[in-house]
């Protein structure tokens, strides 16, 4: 299964580009209206206030770009930002096999997705997604993929512990 919302792009940059312009915009009304009209009083802080709240809360909702790919045998994960320099893109293969379990957490506007891998060094990894901007049809999709590995994943090992606990008796 493929899951992508890189369509959604110009989108995600067009938002973040009004909030900077409303911040900006923001800004000079603020310095107008403390220099020159005096007409808000102490409401004027809002000017600044609310577009730096909105623009902090669309970056701290994550990476904007999720894609997932479960055809073949490896599981892929790309997570980026559309904007290159804030934040790292997160890009992880692996093959089915490894995959322990996965959790998706909800916190208010923000969706984290975190997938443990078997590792042979630590025995397990977690890895960490932004998913915040996936919506719930996605969400869904995406938990309904996942659980069709782990599920295979567990009749597989306990296959194998059965077939074990026979070679031994």
């Amino acid at each position: 299964m493929r899951l992508s919302n890189r369509n959604k792009a110009s989108v995600y940059n067009s938002v973040s580009t009004l909030l900077l312009m409303t911040v900006m915009f923001g800004i000079v009304g603020f310095l107008a209206n403390q220099y020159r009209f005096n007409a808000l009083g102490k409401e004027s802080y809002l000017l600044i206030i609310i577009p730096v709240l909105l623009l902090i809360i669309f970056h701290v909702s994550g990476r904007q770009i999720f894609e997932y790919d479960s055809d073949g045998e490896a599981l892929n994960f790309k997570n980026r930002n559309i904007i290159p320099f804030l934040s790292k893109p997160l890009h992880d293969e692996f093959p089915k096999y490894k995959l322990i379990k996965y959790d998706v957490v909800n916190i208010f506007f923000i969706k984290r997705l975190y997938v443990t891998v078997s590792s042979k060094n630590n025995g397990s990894t977690m890895l960490k997604y932004q998913i915040s901007y996936l919506t719930q049809k996605e969400v869904n999709d995406l938990k309904l993929s996942l659980n069709k590995v782990v599920k295979a994943n567990a009749e597989k090992k306990d296959k194998k512990t059965n077939d074990d606990r026979r070679t031994f008796a």
